[in-house]
C-alpha cells in the first residue's frame, strides 16, 4: 500500500532532511501568504494562525501554533492543506477513495 498524505507527520529534522536537496538544487518552492489571521493568548506566550497561500499547488491553507520563548516565536505545529473547490469535491473524493478506504481499514481496531 502506498504512503498517503494522511500518514505524513513530520518533525523538524525530517522536514529539513527532505527540503535541503530541493533548496540546494535551486528547485524549492515558494508559498506567498495572501491572507493571515493571528490570535494571541491572553498572556501573549502563544499564538495560533490560519493563512491562505498562493503556491505551485495553487490555493493552499496553512494553520499552526506558535510559542514565544524569550524574544523568539517557535513553531509548535504547522498544518498545510490543499484547498479543494466545492464544485470538484466529488471528483476528488472518487479519485482518492480506493487509496484511503484501504488505509482506513488498517486503522480500524
Amino acid at each position: 500500500m502506498p504512503i498517503i498524505d494522511a500518514t505524513e507527520i513530520w518533525n523538524k529534522k525530517k522536514f529539513m532532511d527532505y527540503a535541503k536537496p530541493h533548496f540546494d538544487g535551486g528547485k524549492a518552492w515558494t508559498f506567498k501568504s495572501i491572507r493571515r489571521n493571528i490570535t494571541f493568548s491572553k498572556d501573549r506566550k502563544y499564538a495560533w494562525f490560519d493563512e491562505i497561500l498562493d503556491t505551485q499547488m495553487k490555493i493552499c491553507r496553512g494553520s499552526g501554533v506558535l510559542e514565544k520563548i524569550g524574544n523568539q516565536w517557535k513553531i509548535r505545529q504547522y498544518v498545510l492543506s490543499m484547498a479543494i473547490p466545492n464544485e470538484v469535491s466529488n471528483e476528488v473524493i472518487n479519485i482518492k477513495s480506493a487509496i484511503e478506504e484501504a488505509y482506513l481499514e488498517k486503522l480500524k481496531p
